[in-house]
C-alpha cells in the first residue's frame, strides 16, 4: 500500500507556499536559475571537457593524471548538483527545453534521465526516508539505515566501512542498478511508470555512448591498466561526493523514519511537514559548498520547493525559518560539514547496535 499523507484544511505547506509565493512576486524575480547558475553551468562542463580531453589524449604523468582524475570525480558530482539536478526538476530555465537538456545531462555521464526522474523526484520527493517505498535508504544488506531493516552483525561496522561502500555509488548506479531498475520494472516497491520507445532507445543508446567514451576511447588511447587506475579513481570521488550529500540530508541522528499506519496507508503529518521531519540542512552559511552543492546543503528548502532554483534557497530559508518557529516545528540544521558528518556517523552507529 502506498503510503498516504493527510490533508489539514489550513496547513502549514498552504501557509508556506502562500509566503514564499509573495515573496517572489514583491522581489519580481523568477523562481527559475538566472544568469550566474547558466555561467556556472558553463564553467563545469567546459572543465569536464578540457578535463578528459588532456587525460585521454595528451596523457599527463601519474601524478598529474591520478589528480585530474580526483578533480573529474568532483567536476561530475558538481554537474550532477547544478546542472541535471536541477533541469530534472525543472528549475534550471524558465524555457522546458534548456530543463530537458540539463536533465539530460545524466545520460551522458552514464544515468538513465528516466529512471531518475522517477527514483527521486516522485519517489524520493513524495515518501522521504519511507522505509521500503523510499529507494535511497534501502542499501540492504550491507548497510542498515532504519530502524525498521533487518540488523546484521557486522553493522556494528557500518560507521567504518561506509567511507568505502559509498565510493562505489558511481559504479553500482551506471552497471548494475539502473538495469535492475529497468528489467525488474520496479524501484523499490513502485512499479516503475511504463517506458515509451523512444524512452528504450535512450537507455540503450546512452549507456552504449558513455561506455564508448569513458571506456572504449580511453582504452584504445591510454591502454586498460592505465585506464582502469584512473577510472576506478574518478568513480571512487564521484560516488563517494554524491553519496555523502543526499546521506548528510537525511540520514543524521535527529531525522525521523516515520511508517504509515499499517490499516489505512495513513502517515501521520501532512506532507510538508513530514519533509521538515525527514530532512537537514548543513554549512549552509558556506558560500563555496553552496555554490559546489548546487544549494543541497539547503536540502529543507529543496524538499518543501523542488521546482525553485538553488540559487534563491539562501532568500526562501528565512521565511522557512520563521513559519517554522510560528508553527512550533524544529528546523534541523548543522553549522559545517563536520558537524553534519558526524552526527551521520553517529546515526550509522546507532543502526548498527541491536
Amino acid at each position: 500500500m502506498t503510503p498516504k499523507f493527510i490533508n489539514p484544511p489550513h496547513s502549514f505547506h498552504s501557509e508556506l507556499k502562500k509566503r514564499v509565493r509573495e515573496y517572489f512576486e514583491e522581489v519580481g524575480k523568477s523562481t527559475a536559475g538566472n544568469y550566474k547558475l547558466f555561467i556556472k553551468a558553463i564553467l563545469l562542463m567546459l572543465v569536464f571537457v578540457l578535463l578528459y580531453i588532456h587525460l585521454v589524449f595528451f596523457t599527463p604523468p601519474v601524478f598529474f593524471a591520478i589528480a585530474e582524475c580526483i578533480l573529474l570525480g568532483g567536476v561530475v558530482a558538481a554537474i550532477g548538483f547544478n546542472v541535471m539536478h536541477d533541469g530534472a526538476h525543472g528549475s534550471f530555465s524558465k524555457h522546458k527545453w534548456i530543463n530537458s537538456l540539463a536533465a539530460f545531462s545524466l545520460n551522458i555521464l552514464g544515468g538513465n534521465s528516466f529512471m531518475w526522474n522517477m527514483k527521486h523526484n516522485i519517489i524520493h520527493h513524495s515518501y522521504t526516508n519511507v522505509d521500503g517505498v523510499d529507494d535511497d535508504i534501502d542499501i540492504q544488506p550491507w548497510m542498515r539505515m532504519s530502524a525498521s531493516q533487518k540488523r546484521y552483525r557486522f553493522h556494528k561496522y557500518q560507521y567504518l566501512y561506509f567511507w568505502f561502500l559509498y565510493s562505489l555509488l558511481y559504479l553500482f548506479w551506471i552497471f548494475i542498478l539502473d538495469f535492475q531498475k529497468y528489467f525488474r520494472r520496479k524501484i523499490g516497491s513502485i512499479p516503475l511508470k511504463k517506458m515509451k520507445g523512444k524512452d528504450h532507445l535512450v537507455f540503450w543508446g546512452f549507456k552504449a555512448i558513455h561506455y564508448f567514451i569513458f571506456i572504449g576511447i580511453p582504452i584504445y588511447k591510454v591502454g586498460f591498466l592505465e585506464w582502469l587506475t584512473g577510472f576506478l579513481v574518478f568513480a571512487a570521488v564521484a560516488g563517494l561526493v554524491l553519496s555523502i550529500v543526499f546521506q548528510l540530508a537525511h540520514t543524521v541522528e535527529y531525522t525521523t523514519f516515520p511508517v504509515a499506519d499499517t490499516v489505512t496507508g495513513k502517515m501521520e503529518d501532512e506532507w510538508a511537514i513530514h519533509q521538515l521531519k525527514t530532512t537537514a540542512n548543513f554549512a549552509t552559511k558556506n558560500k563555496l559548498v553552496s555554490w559546489m552543492l548546487g544549494g543541497l546543503n539547503f536540502q529543507i528548502e529543496h524538499h518543501l520547493f523542488p521546482k525553485i532554483s538553488h540559487i534563491h534557497y539562501p532568500a526562501i530559508s528565512r521565511i522557512i525559518k520563521s513559519t517554522c518557529t510560528e508553527y512550533g516545528l524544529v528546523y534541523l540544521e548543522y553549522n559545517k560539514v563536520y558537524n553534519a558528518v558526524s552526527s551521520h556517523i553517529s546515526f550509522l552507529k546507532l543502526m548498527g547496535r541491536p
